[in-house]
């Protein structure tokens, strides 16, 4: 009796799943992942001027999770005229489109209201060393 190959086999098929994703039984979707995921994946995005990341700076105004794995996030940025900062936005829509079970990112930037430094987290405000 060989127990070795039986044990090569496991491992080979463990690696076969982890190389090619999750196989749900019936087809199933991956869930869409909950506000704590999206805001996760949106805090790996820093503004390139300032050592925060743009949740903890306010500037993400509302996240809406569809049920569909379409999530939709309003953001605004510190300065419309700044050329970086257009990279945000995109920045934001890869982050969350990367996690499971997002379907569609829509990341719109809004004006208004207008960000001001009083949006900014405890933390941001303490690693900035503004308040």
């Amino acid at each position: 009796m060989n127990d070795h190959h039986t044990d090569h086999h496991t491992d080979h098929a463990a690696r076969e799943r982890a190389a090619h994703g999750t196989w749900t039984p019936g087809g199933e979707t991956t869930p869409p992942p909950g506000e704590d995921a999206v805001i996760a994946a949106i805090a790996t995005v820093y503004d390139p001027e300032i050592p925060v990341n743009i949740y903890e700076l306010g500037l993400i105004y509302a996240i809406e999770i569809g049920g569909d794995g379409a999530v939709k996030i309003e953001m605004t940025l510190t300065a419309p005229a700044c050329p970086s900062a257009q990279e945000l936005p995109v920045q934001v829509e890869e982050a969350v489109a990367a996690l499971p079970g997002v379907r569609e990112v829509v990341v719109e930037t809004v004006w208004d209201p207008p960000w001001e430094p009083s949006r900014m987290s405890e933390e941001a405000r303490l690693a900035l060393n503004m308040f």
